[in-house]
C-alpha cells in the first residue's frame, strides 16, 4: 500500500467547494443544451436516447470484491470493509448521438454497484446502488460549469449533421491529435470533438475525472484492466472500415470467450492547491498521490451485446454520479452541474419511451 506519512490525505469538509455566483444560470443553460440534443435525436431516431454517452457498446454483469486489509484512509464508503457486490458495467461513446464507430471520440465506462448500504445522496433515496461514471482520460475536458456549457454547445452543434462529414472530420482530428501527442501535448477538446485514438475499449483505463468524497477524505477513482486478455488490448487500434458497430463486435468477441478482470483504484487528494476541487480539467499528479487498488471487478464470460435485448435493457437503466451514498458525494462545479441535468436527461428518456427508468437492486431484475 502507498505510504501517506509524508503527504497526509486531505480530510473532506464542505468548505472545499466554492460555487460560482451565477452557477444556477449556467446549470440552466446546460439543461437547455442537453434537452435540445435529446429533442433533435428523438426526431432522428423516433426514440429517446441519452443526451451524452448515447451509444452503448456493451452491458455486462460482474462482481466487485473489496480487498481485505485496507488501511483506514482507503477503507472508506463502499470500500470500508471487505466484501463482494454484484455490479453492472456499461461501455459507451461520449456524444448524445448514435454514430458510426469510425467517428472516434472518448469512450465511457459506467459502473453500478448493487445493494450498497449507507445514507443516500438527495434524489437517490429510493435506490441502493452506487454509480461511478468514468471516461478514458484522467481529467474532464472542461474546468468549470461555464466551460462545460461552452463545450456542450460545440457538441450540440454537431448533433444531426451529416455522418459522412463527421467521419471525415474525425479522421482529420485524429491526425491532428497524433501530431500533438508527438510533441507532448494532449488536447481534450480535440479528442472530445472526434480526435481521440480509436483503440480497443477493453484495453483502456477509465477515470472519474472529477473528485468525490471518499468517506472522510477526497479522491478520484479509476478502473484499469488487469487480466492478460484485456491488457493485451491496450493501445490496440480498431479497424472500423465498413463496420459501423465495430466496438460492439470486438467487445462481444472478448467477453463471450473469456470475460475479464479490472482493478478499481483510488487517488487521494493530498494538496488542495495542486489537486483542486473546482478545476475539473486538472490532472492530479500521480507521483504525489498514486492510484491505489481497493477492489477488483470480475466479469465472467457472457454475451455483452445482443441486438434488441441489450437496447431494451439500457433503455431502462440510468447511470449518474449522484446515484449513490453520501460517503461518495460528487464534488466541484462540474459535478454540481451534472446533478439535475443528468436526472432530467434520464426523465426525458423514460417519459418519451414509455419505459420508466429503474434502479435494480439485484442482477435478477435485469432479466425481466
Amino acid at each position: 500500500m502507498t505510504d501517506y506519512a509524508t503527504a497526509t490525505p486531505i480530510r473532506y469538509q464542505p468548505s472545499v467547494e466554492k460555487s460560482e455566483a451565477d452557477e444556477a444560470e449556467t446549470i440552466k443553460g446546460l439543461s437547455e443544451q442537453l434537452h435540445g440534443i435529446q429533442e433533435t435525436t428523438l426526431k432522428d431516431f423516433g426514440h429517446a436516447i441519452r443526451a451524452v454517452h448515447a451509444k452503448g457498446h456493451a452491458i455486462v454483469r460482474g462482481r466487485l470484491t473489496v480487498l481485505d486489509g485496507l488501511p483506514v484512509h482507503l477503507a472508506q464508503g463502499v470500500f470500508a470493509a471487505p466484501g463482494a457486490y454484484d455490479a453492472i458495467l456499461r461501455f459507451s461513446t461520449l456524444p448524445g448521438d448514435i454514430l458510426d464507430d469510425s467517428v472516434s471520440v472518448p469512450r465511457g465506462l459506467a459502473l453500478k454497484i448493487l445493494d450498497v448500504a449507507g445514507d443516500r445522496l438527495p434524489g437517490s433515496e429510493a435506490a441502493s446502488s452506487q454509480d461511478f461514471v468514468l471516461v478514458n482520460g484522467p481529467a474532464f475536458a472542461s474546468a468549470t460549469p461555464k466551460a462545460f456549457l461552452a463545450n456542450l454547445k460545440m457538441l450540440a452543434s454537431t448533433t444531426d449533421k451529416a455522418e459522412g462529414l463527421k467521419k471525415a472530420f474525425s479522421a482529420t482530428l485524429q491526425a491532428v491529435d497524433a501530431v500533438l501527442e508527438t510533441v507532448g501535448i494532449a488536447s481534450p477538446t480535440v479528442q472530445t470533438l472526434g480526435g481521440a485514438p480509436n483503440t480497443h475499449p477493453l484495453g483502456e483505463t477509465y477515470y472519474t475525472q472529477t473528485p468525490f468524497r471518499y468517506g472522510d477524505y477526497i479522491a478520484k477513482i479509476n478502473v484499469a484492466p488487469v487480466s492478460p486478455n484485456l491488457t493485451a488490448l491496450t493501445g490496440d487500434k480498431v479497424e472500423t472500415s465498413d463496420r459501423p458497430d465495430a466496438l460492439r463486435e470486438i467487445i462481444r468477441e472478448t467477453m463471450i470467450e473469456a470475460g475479464g478482470e479490472w482493478e478499481l483504484r483510488v487517488q487521494l487528494c493530498t494538496d488542495l492547491d495542486t489537486m483542486p476541487i473546482e478545476d475539473a480539467s486538472k490532472v492530479w499528479d500521480e507521483k504525489a498521490s498514486p492510484y491505489v487498488v481497493v477492489a477488483r471487478i470480475r466479469v465472467e464470460p457472457q454475451i455483452s451485446w445482443e441486438h434488441g435485448t441489450s437496447d431494451h435493457l439500457e433503455d431502462g437503466l440510468s447511470f449518474g454520479p449522484w446515484h449513490g451514498i453520501t460517503a461518495h458525494q460528487p464534488l466541484g462545479g462540474v459535478n454540481r452541474a451534472r446533478n439535475s441535468t443528468y436526472a432530467k436527461s434520464a426523465d426525458f428518456r423514460g417519459q418519451r419511451n414509455g419505459c420508466p427508468i429503474r434502479e435494480p437492486k439485484s442482477l435478477a431484475e435485469l432479466e425481466g
